[in-house]
């Protein structure tokens, strides 16, 4: 399939042997021209690790200071007090039983976070067929096992994203908005790559930050030079 022009203009000025600083890589990607619906801009980091060893998986969680652009749709597993807290801390669904039975017969997947009570995991643990293809099982090493689900619930529509190696050793994650300015992409972007640094293994041997890129929804990749991270060079 010939690209578009768009598609065209955008990888034309971009020079692939070259890794850029964040924000210039930023101001790249912000140049192109913008299609008619507001795109995801998306970080991929090709990380030194093997994800078949339990101990260089890398996962966890991070809350981006400017969000995501949208309000994540956030259901909670909890009964009784907790019940009424995720409601006021502002969860969209809050169920028990209820809920998994809608989403096992009914097939309703309408949320984006699912956060649990531990004593609710003996009924969302019948659901991790559904749920844990989709990236949204409630974990304790993530903060969505708790007792405290008024916070969770919070950093949930705050912006908070998880993000986890796969198969290939790459973490796939979106920062934002195009639409964003400048600097909060470059905020968010930090974040997350410092987050990801943080999480290095300390069985990882090697450059374990091999190659960043960043790009819109239909935009080429922009690669990031991981030395022009402030928390690389500190590493």
């Amino acid at each position: 399939m010939a690209a578009s022009k768009r598609m065209r203009t955008g990888a034309g000025a971009v020079d692939r042997l070259r890794a850029y600083p964040l924000r210039e890589a930023v101001e790249l990607l912000k140049s192109a021209p913008p299609l008619k619906f507001d795109e995801s801009v998306d970080l991929a980091v090709n990380l030194g690790v093997d994800p078949k060893h339990a101990d260089q998986m890398v996962r966890g969680a991070v809350v981006l200071p400017h969000g995501l652009g949208k309000s994540a749709r956030v259901l909670v597993f909890a009964k009784g007090e907790k019940e009424h807290e995720a409601r006021d801390a502002g969860a969209d669904f809050v169920g028990a039983e209820d809920l998994a039975q809608k989403i096992q017969n009914e097939n309703w997947l309408d949320f984006d976070r699912v956060i649990a009570t531990p004593d609710m995991m003996g009924v969302v643990g019948r659901l991790g067929r559904i749920l844990g293809p989709r990236g949204v099982m409630p974990n304790p090493k993530l903060g969505t096992v708790t007792m405290d689900v008024a916070a969770a619930v919070r950093e949930q529509k705050a912006g908070k994203v998880e993000y986890r190696v796969d198969k290939a050793g790459i973490i796939h994650a979106v920062i934002g908005k195009r639409s964003f300015d400048t600097q909060k992409l470059v905020d968010n972007a930090s974040a997350l790559l410092g987050a990801v640094l943080r999480a290095k293994p300390a069985s990882a041997k090697g450059v374990y930050m091999k190659k960043i890129s960043i790009s819109t929804t239909m935009g080429p990749g922009i690669r990031i030079d991981p030395q022009s991270l402030p928390e690389a060079q500190a590493a």
